[in-house]
């Protein structure tokens, strides 16, 4: 149990804690960024990033080691925790209770990130880990030859798409509008490769087996009807890539919330609450990017800092 205030608390190690970390140790605050997981958050399940300016083609856990190396280097600490709890005290201060410890600090900064959206369809839990995967890099491998079916038409599936095709002996792109919802550059990889078949206005309602799904139902959205199709047990896959859900539990007695339940901050990641910062995916924000979670970081970092006197810009 931790018995020294911080000026700083940081909870979540992605790019936005991580960034938060190393602004926060250059404006000379005494922080603790704490991460129940792997340092560098979802970016870490990402095959290759290469739209962070500057680095080219680095691999998302390479990143994250990066980033904590580099905030490391400079002085910051850090804590592996769970957090269970976050309360604001009589005096201002913030406590965030653990597994392994009480930590308490005159600000926070809340970068907690996002999970996986489920996709909705019968069947998503209970295959779970048995043929339904959210992470293409985690689990891509585990498909080698096999046909795999990846949920979403947005960025992330269609990147995800692309990637599994290395591994996969056909994708099939499920995506319940008829156009795909991502960038021009990435819609070209997908219309280009042999390996990927794009199935429009369709939904996967239900997935049925025993160990394994066997069976799934599509429904056509154009027209309302359903067909099923049938494969071997462990012939198949299907990734779900429809987005995430901001983890805004911890701190939703102390911010505002939006309608997809992502935090409202000020431009300077500030909430209604006097000393609690928001940076990162956990935020409302038009573009959830790498660069954008470490631009909320630095921001946040540094509005800490003003708040306590400790920095004039």
């Amino acid at each position: 149990m931790s018995e020294t205030t911080h000026d700083l608390l940081i909870i979540g190690g992605g790019p936005a804690g991580l960034s938060a970390a190393i602004y926060a140790t250059r404006a000379g605050l005494d922080s603790l960024t704490i991460e129940q997981g792997a340092f560098g958050g979802q970016i870490t399940t990402t095959d290759e990033v290469d739209n962070y300016p500057g680095i080219e083609g680095v691999n998302g856990g390479e990143l994250g080691t990066r980033l904590q190396e580099h905030a490391e280097h400079l002085g910051a600490a850090f804590a592996y925790d769970t957090i269970e709890d976050v309360t604001r005290n009589e005096d201002g201060t913030f406590t965030a209770s653990g597994y392994d410890g009480t930590y308490t600090a005159k600000t926070l900064i809340y970068a907690a990130g996002a999970t996986p959206r489920k996709a909705g369809f019968a069947g998503e839990d209970e295959f779970r880990g048995r043929g339904v995967s959210y992470c293409a890099t985690c689990d891509g491998m585990f498909y080698t030859g096999k046909r795999i079916f990846v949920i979403g038409g947005g960025n992330s599936a269609c990147e995800e798409a692309v990637f599994l095709s290395r591994f996969a002996s056909e994708v099939t792109l499920i995506v319940r509008k008829d156009h795909l919802r991502a960038v021009n550059s990435v819609v070209k990889q997908v219309e280009t490769n042999e390996k990927i078949e794009v199935r429009y206005l369709t939904t996967l309602t239900g997935v049925s087996g025993e160990t394994l799904p066997t069976t799934l139902t599509f429904r056509d959205n154009g027209t309302g009807d359903t067909h099923e199709e049938t494969y071997e047990p462990g012939s198949f896959g299907i990734f779900v890539s429809v987005g995430h859900e901001p983890q805004t539990k911890l701190v939703e007695g102390l911010v505002d919330l939006a309608n997809d339940r992502s935090i409202v901050t000020k431009d300077d990641m500030s909430t209604k609450t006097p000393g609690l910062f928001v940076a990162g995916d956990v935020r409302k924000k038009p573009l959830r990017q790498v660069i954008t979670a470490a631009a909320d970081g630095a921001v946040a970092a540094t509005s800490a800092a003003l708040y306590l006197g400790e920095l004039v810009i």
